[in-house]
């Protein structure tokens, strides 16, 4: 089986999000079970920075673009068991970022991806790779959709290719001005509410639910919150259209990376055998955020996130200073909006003994304060799958999290009857919810035979990629039988 995976990010090339984990992990997973699968991507300033073995296979490639010939050129490595090709074109992708700063998106984002995804499409006929099925990472691949249904639809090479459109954040569509059509090549018949027209604009991700042979989302139960008005952003009809062809697979997670036994980024390995490493890494992440160490155990609360409202950081501004008022530290790594940096860097100069806050992206680091938390807080508005609470479980850093997605998927509520679950969750989007579920936390943290339990259960839960990989092969399969609707 043939596979061409397009993602705007992967690690270990370059990464915003849990979408690059997702991306970096899936194809390698898929490797193993056979399939030929080649991952694209643009060829970013990150991913020059990092030196990886590269090697240009096409030079100067000419494509129709914007009523006029562009060119590109294509630089290809090896990641372990599959390539990657990489999109270069310094005008769009040499940047300090990938999408963006504080201040906002790139002005120019449609034009980039859209370009990105045709290129793709064009690379894959130069290098006479034709895949059974092309598989699109959310908003910014989904124009490739749409080329090959209008734009490559007369030519042989891409006909009878599948594909499938992955939504990991269906509040994230490329929504752009009605003229962006013209510039990207694409027939302006599609500004029309049955194609890719949105309330007066035009919608990338609208394109890729209409155009894919079928759709998934990355947990079953976000596949099921999508098609609601409360979660579905204006799209939750179209996906009700299409709930037979639109399917939930968990993400797992790659133990190759998360592992406290093996990672390179902590001070002191442990495992569920022997937890004595976890007290150093501890006490290693207060000396890094210079925070004051007490004679008394007292409770590590850590995110690592993105800054933004989906997270839950309004309702963890609105919680801070109840949450500072208990007997714990707080450490918060990430970048976002602006507004919410700028009141988390106000409550930190209030708090430097207890509260650590780094405004970064810093791959060691979030490894670091994963390993030497003991609880992790999840106070997600929605969360499409998460990827960090099942990172936390094999940390023993005890996730708090609100029922939705993906969180609520993975994490039990610790009974301390049965001795079962693997955490704490609150339903009720509010800061007194929230600030309930912290101390059922920290109560059962006190109580040192209860907290190993939850510690066992969580060390035990198991979410690697082989399960989920088998699941999307088994879509894969499936796709040249499902109609289109």
């Amino acid at each position: 089986m043939k596979v061409a995976f397009l993602a705007s990010e992967a690690v270990p090339f370059a990464k915003t999000g849990g979408l690059a984990d997702v991306a970096g992990a899936l194809p390698k997973y898929l490797a193993r079970l056979g399939v030929d699968i080649r991952l694209f991507m643009p060829f970013y300033r990150e991913v020059k920075k990092k030196k990886f073995a590269l090697k240009k296979i096409i030079n100067n490639q000419a494509i129709d673009w914007n009523s006029k010939k562009e060119h590109f050129s294509i630089w290809e490595t090896q990641q372990g068991a599959f390539p990657a090709y990489f999109i270069e074109k310094d005008e769009y992708y040499d940047r300090d970022h990938l999408y963006g700063t504080a201040q906002g998106d790139y002005p120019d984002n449609g034009e980039r991806f859209a370009f990105f995804s045709k290129a793709s499409l064009v690379c894959l006929k130069i290098m006479d790779f034709k895949p059974e099925i092309l598989h699109c990472q959310d908003w910014q691949t989904a124009t490739a959709l749409a080329y090959l249904k209008f734009i490559f639809k007369d030519d042989y090479f891409y006909q009878k290719i599948n594909s499938l459109f992955t939504i990991h954040n269906l509040a994230y569509q490329g929504i752009f001005q009605e003229d962006i059509l013209q510039r990207l090549g694409l027939p302006h018949r599609l500004f029309n509410i049955e194609a890719m027209e949105f309330f007066g604009k035009v919608n990338f991700l609208k394109a890729g639910i209409l155009y894919s042979t079928a759709i998934n989302t990355v947990s079953r139960r976000y596949s099921q919150e999508i098609q609601t008005p409360e979660y579905g952003c204006g799209l939750d009809g179209l996906l009700r259209k299409r709930k037979d062809l639109l399917f939930g697979i968990p993400n797992g997670v790659d133990y190759t990376d998360w592992n406290p036994c093996s990672d390179n980024f902590i001070i002191s390995r442990f495992g569920p055998r022997d937890l004595r490493g976890k007290t150093e890494c501890k006490f290693d992440l207060l000396k890094t955020f210079g925070l004051s160490i007490f004679e008394k155990d007292i409770p590590v609360l850590g995110m690592v996130t993105r800054l933004v409202s989906q997270k839950g950081l309004d309702l963890l501004c609105d919680a801070l200073e109840a949450l500072l008022g208990l007997d714990v530290y707080l450490v918060i790594l990430g970048t976002g909006e602006e507004k919410i940096q700028n009141f988390l860097k106000t409550a930190q100069a209030k708090h430097l003994s207890r509260f650590g806050l780094r405004i970064s992206f810093d791959e060691a680091l979030a490894h670091k304060i994963i390993a030497g938390s003991d609880l992790f807080l999840f106070p997600s508005r929605y969360e499409p799958s998460g990827l960090t609470q099942m990172y936390s479980l094999k940390y023993g850093a005890i996730p708090v999290v609100r029922a939705t997605g993906g969180l609520e998927e993975t994490i039990q509520e610790f009974n301390k009857e049965s001795l079962f679950g693997n955490g704490f969750k609150f339903q009720e989007y509010s800061p007194q919810a929230f600030l309930e579920a912290v101390q059922r936390a920290l109560k059962i943290y006190s109580q040192k035979e209860l907290w190993n339990k939850v510690l066992d259960n969580a060390l035990a839960s198991d979410f690697s990629w082989e399960k989920s990989a088998q699941e999307y092969f088994n879509l894969y399969q499936k796709l040249p039988f499902l109609s289109f609707s």
